[in-house]
């Protein structure tokens, strides 16, 4: 329609998604502030006593060729499709802070995070707390004053106000823990991570691009919230 070749669109296209994904995320309130790696993220959350939630998500990718080396480690055991898994990362507030470590499918969701260097940034930064889900019980039990994991479920032959003590515990961690799962829902929203057609070498960098501009559009909309300091005045004025 605008006399424009596909190789004009592909090459813009590769020249403006490595600047999205170089960009980091927004710290919320102080939009001048990036974070762009790991370390980043702990150091933040301890100066501002953050507990932070994690969890993981994977997408589809495109089958690997017949007779490729490494071929099934893209296969998840859960979703039985080949798979790129990511960590997200995010605040009490669902507020997107990093999305990464970007691993085969096939691979654990605590693994992929170890691998990342989730354990030494843990070390380095006791004061750093977290809430996660079933699949990270191993750095729950590495870090049991830092990270809350879900209570394990009783014996079936556990009493009754046993099991009904269990199943509040593990209501009350998953309503702490449900704002990273809109975090990982509102990254769904973008096509590429419903269903990634793409070469697999390129998912990591799209993956942060878009990451990157659902962290700045998330901070926009929690400073819209945000009560102005002659509001807050005004109100409490007229209490």
């Amino acid at each position: 329609m605008y006399g424009i070749a596909r190789s004009t669109i592909s090459r813009a296209i590769g020249e403006i998604r490595p600047l999205l994904a170089m960009r980091g995320f927004t710290v919320p309130d102080h939009p001048g502030v990036r974070l762009r790696t790991l370390a980043d993220v702990f150091a933040y959350a301890e100066a501002a006593g953050i507990r932070l939630r994690i969890d993981g998500a994977e997408t589809q990718v495109r089958r690997p060729k017949a007779g490729r080396p490494g071929r099934r480690a893209f296969v998840s055991g859960k979703k039985k499709q080949n798979t790129i898994k990511t960590t997200t990362i995010s605040d009490g507030q669902g507020r997107l802070l990093w999305s990464g470590a970007d691993r085969p499918g096939r691979m654990h969701d605590q693994t992929a995070m170890r691998t990342e260097g989730t354990a030494e940034q843990f070390r380095l930064h006791p004061k750093v707390t977290a809430e996660v889900d079933e699949g990270y019980r191993g750095l729950a039990n590495e870090f049991p004053d830092q990270i809350s994991a879900p209570p394990k479920e009783p014996k079936g032959d556990a009493p009754l106000g046993e099991q009904y003590a269990w199943r509040e515990m593990r209501r009350r961690q998953s309503s702490e823990r449900i704002c990273v799962e809109h975090a990982n829902a509102e990254l769904r929203q973008w096509r590429p991570l419903q269903r990634y057609t793409g070469r697999r070498e390129d998912y990591a960098e799209t993956h942060r691009a878009i990451a990157s501009l659902v962290s700045d559009r998330s901070a926009r909309r929690a400073t819209r919230r945000k009560p102005s300091t002659e509001l807050v005045l005004a109100r409490q004025a007229a209490c």
